[in-house]
């Protein structure tokens, strides 16, 4: 089955070490709960303000998680000390989101999404599926890597923060994007997809992507 979608919008953010100038204090005015925010949420927060998002339905992924909350945990287990609550509440694949859509009072659909290198790929697959009934949908991956000591680990990926979102309804038109084979050196796999449809979006013409389910 191959589902087409026309990409309305697009914005993307990234970073080799830390995406900054972020817009956070002025989007989340309130003290204590940007205090709250993990950097995804932060991210997150900062490409949902660029949409107009209407209470849209929302699918989200990342392959990572809040990896610096379940980086803190562990550390805090070796360690024998005590877990943060905070970090506990936040260790969980889909707080970005869901502190996005309490600040944007978004009651609407969400969902989360985490598949390893072809997390991005499932977010495509996901949101033509229900992009079907006519519904424009707004589509999100990001990663957070920066954490201590993570050169020890990391070889491949150049940018440690980057965050990816599309906007996007189901289309009848001739695909113009093909991301078939695509490669996209320097990020995180788990976002390659949706950061290429980005990367390449123009306001000047159709763009349009077929998603094979």
């Amino acid at each position: 089955m191959k589902i087409n979608l026309e990409v309305l919008d697009a914005y993307y953010l990234f970073d080799k070490v830390e995406i900054e100038n972020l817009n956070t204090k002025e989007l989340v005015p309130q003290m204590v709960f940007r205090r709250r925010l993990t950097k995804a949420s932060k991210l997150v927060v900062e490409v949902l303000s660029k949409f107009d998002l209407k209470n849209s339905r929302i699918i989200y992924g990342s392959s990572f998680g809040e990896l610096l909350s379940s980086a803190n945990i562990l550390k805090a287990i070796l360690d024998e000390d005590m877990l943060s609550p905070t970090d506990f509440q936040n260790s969980v694949y889909n707080t970005a989101v869901s502190y996005a859509s309490i600040l944007f009072e978004n009651r609407n659909e969400i969902v989360t999404v985490s598949s390893g290198d072809e997390t991005s790929l499932k977010v495509l697959k996901a949101g033509a599926i229900k992009a079907l009934d006519g519904d424009e949908l707004v589509l999100i991956c990001s990663e957070t890597l920066n954490i201590t000591n993570i050169e020890e680990i990391n070889s491949c990926i150049d940018f440690l923060e980057s965050v990816v979102a599309l906007k996007v309804k189901v289309s009848n038109k001739t695909p113009s994007l093909d991301i078939k084979n695509i490669e996209l050196k320097g990020f995180p796999s788990s976002i390659k997809h949706i950061m290429y449809i980005a990367q390449n979006f123009s306001k000047n013409r159709d763009n349009i992507v077929e998603v094979n389910i």
